[in-house]
């Protein structure tokens, strides 16, 4: 008999178990409420049933596998020896042995789906299928992929799917549960009885910075250009007052044009080029407003080499021109967004007052982090550290080993970007500070995770008044309000059905 050791389940946690054992569940759950330890339990309770069975794991990153890894060594009695990792670094005819003799498999999704398509595995006698950070889980994503071919090919099947955020829509969350087969929802939020007492506080604070005169004049430069191309997409037929089109709008309306140039529309093309320049002059106001000069200028450069027409059309126009005169300019007079000198003022205060504390700084763009990691390394005391992706720059080795520095104390200011998100289980963080806001309510949720797991925390909203940042911060914590409403109506509605059978 396998059996959990080192942690005692929580209430919460064996009334989620006791709906997970007799159906495929959703599981979603705040941060650090133990969302592994329910895939344990469940692991544990799978394979006492189905002795000669497997368990596999799916999780999105390896620094998020390697966690796994450990924690079903460390709070299991399965032979740590069968617990094993598969990558796409090991070698393919490796992993085919080692699939062979092992218990517990965790792994990325891609390397799964990869052995699969090549017969080098079969799901047959796996009878669980874990999906950890599941609101991967869309379209033909390597979950959904792998998840359908177990649901196909499984003797006896369970599955478990985890996240903290499904979405923030009905029909984001319904495909979710679709593509994994799942019949039932579990949900707890921070204002659940059984929860309550192991929510760590998070005090929250919001700090405020304007943009200078200078950064509004070249904002306004840039929005004449793209309000230009707004008006010209109206034309089209497009109904939405001016002021309400934001991108997604503008994306959804490129996907139109594209299916009209499959079926022979010829004025397509100008529609699509129209639309890819305003998303382009969208995405400059963006980068001045919430990340400053430098960001912008590099993306300039960017275009400068970018061979569409739209980039060209773009470059072409006097008030672009003058936007990029004007943001050398500003390069040149050292000007710098305000939420940097924010950002030093905060930290400085944070390492004065408490010189072992322990900060994550989120920003969405790697020159962003480059450039507060050269600016943060001037401060006395602090010791800051990039936590990148691999298209970033970063191995899946040097993430590992990055986590590993920051909370053995070699380092105790943690700069990322999305994928410090995900899953990662801090447990050292007393601060977390968002550079700029997300309007993703999967990424917000995510991110604000990441502190107050062990300890009381602390997040720092770092906010530019009456721009994109507070656009999106307020994006969020509508599309939040509005997914945990569903999820529990959702669960309510599913309570009844099963109640009714």
């Amino acid at each position: 008999m396998y059996k959990i050791k080192g942690f005692i389940p929580r209430t919460y946690q064996e009334s989620i178990i006791k709906t997970a054992i007799n159906n495929n569940t959703l599981v979603v759950l705040p941060t650090g409420m133990g969302k592994t330890a329910i895939a344990i339990m469940l692991s544990i309770e799978r394979l006492n049933k189905f002795p000669d069975s497997k368990i596999l794991i799916l999780a999105p990153t390896k620094p998020l596998s390697e966690q796994h890894l450990q924690t079903f060594k460390q709070k299991t009695t399965i032979n740590p020896e069968k617990i094993i990792l598969l990558t796409g670094m090991i070698r393919p005819e490796i992993r085919k042995e080692l699939w062979k003799n092992s218990t517990v498999v965790i792994a990325t999704p891609q390397t799964i789906e990869s052995d699969l398509k090549n017969k080098r595995i079969s799901l047959e006698d796996t009878t669980l299928l874990i999906v950890d950070e599941c609101h991967r889980s869309k379209e033909k994503f390597a979950n959904t992929i792998v998840s359908q071919e177990y649901i196909k090919k499984s003797k006896n099947q369970k599955i478990l799917a985890l996240t903290a955020s499904p979405g923030s829509t009905k029909k984001e969350i319904e495909e979710i549960c679709n593509n994994l087969n799942i019949n039932a929802i579990e949900i707890r939020t921070e204002s659940d009885i059984d929860i309550k007492e192991y929510i760590k506080e998070k005090e929250t604070e919001w700090v405020l910075v304007d943009l200078p005169q200078e950064f509004k004049d070249l904002k306004s430069l840039i929005d004449e250009s793209y309000k230009d191309k707004l008006k010209k997409i109206k034309r089209l037929g497009f109904s939405k007052p001016l002021n309400l089109i934001n991108k997604k709008d503008l994306l959804l309306l490129q996907k139109r044009f594209q299916n009209e140039i499959l079926g022979g529309s010829k004025t397509a093309f100008y529609s699509i080029s129209l639309i890819a320049q305003a998303i382009k002059l969208e995405h400059a106001i963006t980068l001045l407003e919430t990340q400053g000069i430098n960001p912008l200028k590099e993306y300039w450069k960017k275009l400068e080499i970018d061979q569409s027409k739209a980039a060209k059309n773009i470059l072409d126009e006097i008030n672009i021109k003058k936007s990029i005169s004007l943001t050398n300019t500003l390069i040149e007079e050292n000007f710098q967004h305000p939420k940097t000198e924010k950002l030093i003022e905060i930290i400085k205060t944070e390492l004065n007052k408490n010189p072992d504390s322990k900060i994550i700084l989120f920003a969405n763009y790697r020159f962003t982090v480059n450039e507060l990691f050269s600016i943060l390394n001037d401060i006395d005391k602090a010791k800051p550290i990039r936590l990148i992706g691999q298209k970033e720059g970063l191995t899946q080795k040097q993430q590992i080993q990055t986590i590993t520095d920051f909370e053995q104390e070699q380092y105790n200011i943690l700069i990322c970007t999305s994928i410090g998100e995900e899953g990662l289980h801090l447990s050292t963080v007393d601060l977390a500070i968002f550079y700029e806001s997300v309007p993703s309510v999967i990424r917000s949720v995510q991110r604000r995770g990441r502190v107050g797991r062990v300890k009381i925390g602390k997040i720092i909203y770092i906010i530019t008044r009456s721009t994109k940042d507070e656009a999106f911060y307020w994006s969020s914590f509508q599309k939040e309000k509005k997914m945990k409403d569903i999820l529990h109506k959702m669960q309510k509605k599913n309570k009844e059905e099963q109640t009714i059978l």
